[in-house]
């Protein structure tokens, strides 16, 4: 089983226009493209009926005090944890690929894009709906693609892991607004193969991004 992927590159940087944000040397960031990335698969094991689609940041801060903060760095040895920031379940795996911008371009706010997904998928909720709660200008449901969108100050660049499953059923028993761990735990008894590809990404101009 195989991910490929024209927009990404294993352990390179994801590219700008693939990012939430980009960086921006007076302002620290500016808004990015958002353009979810091209994925395909190819040597699916001969049984799969779905595919499922995550694609996580395990090097998201545990801890918010030192985030984006100008007197301050996030330090290398921060506890971490997993950030979701694009979930795809009920992928028809005829369909062979996803193009560039499929389920995400640019930046909608206070939530964007349906619960359904390309080719009849559907889309989860990314974790970018908790960090923005309790702001009224921002806050809402947001569903889709979540680009990179690290601490600016962080001193380590990020890791953003997509892990495409190939599943025995057709359709999970999951309700709208699934969550991350909803997903992965829902495809854990159902996966038959699985591939993966992880790139890169930093708005801190002093880190490399990868």
């Amino acid at each position: 089983m195989r991910l490929i992927s024209r927009s990404l590159a294993e352990g390179e940087p994801v590219p700008e226009r693939c990012a939430l944000a980009t960086p921006d040397p007076e302002r620290h960031t500016a808004p990015g493209r958002n353009r979810s990335p091209h994925i395909a698969w190819t040597e699916l094991p001969t049984a799969t009926r779905s595919l499922a689609l995550v694609c996580h940041d395990p090097d998201a801060p545990g801890q918010a005090r030192a985030v984006n903060r100008e007197d301050r760095e996030v330090p290398a040895d921060l506890p971490r944890r997993d950030a979701f920031l694009w979930l795809l379940a009920d992928l028809d795996p005829e369909v062979a690929e996803l193009a560039e911008g499929a389920c995400t371009g640019g930046v909608v706010l206070g939530g964007r894009y349906p619960p359904e997904g390309p080719h009849g998928s559907r889309q989860g909720v990314t974790d970018g709906t908790d960090g923005l709660a309790g702001d009224a200008a921002l806050e809402g449901t947001y569903y889709g693609y979540a680009g990179p969108c690290p601490p600016w100050n962080d001193a380590i660049p990020h890791r953003y892991v997509f892990t495409l499953y190939a599943l025995d059923a057709a359709r999970l028993p999951l309700a709208e607004g699934f969550r991350g761990r909803e997903l992965l735990a829902a495809v854990h008894p159902r996966v038959l193969g699985w591939a993966r590809l992880t790139a890169t990404y930093s708005l801190n101009p002093r880190v490399p991004a990868g």
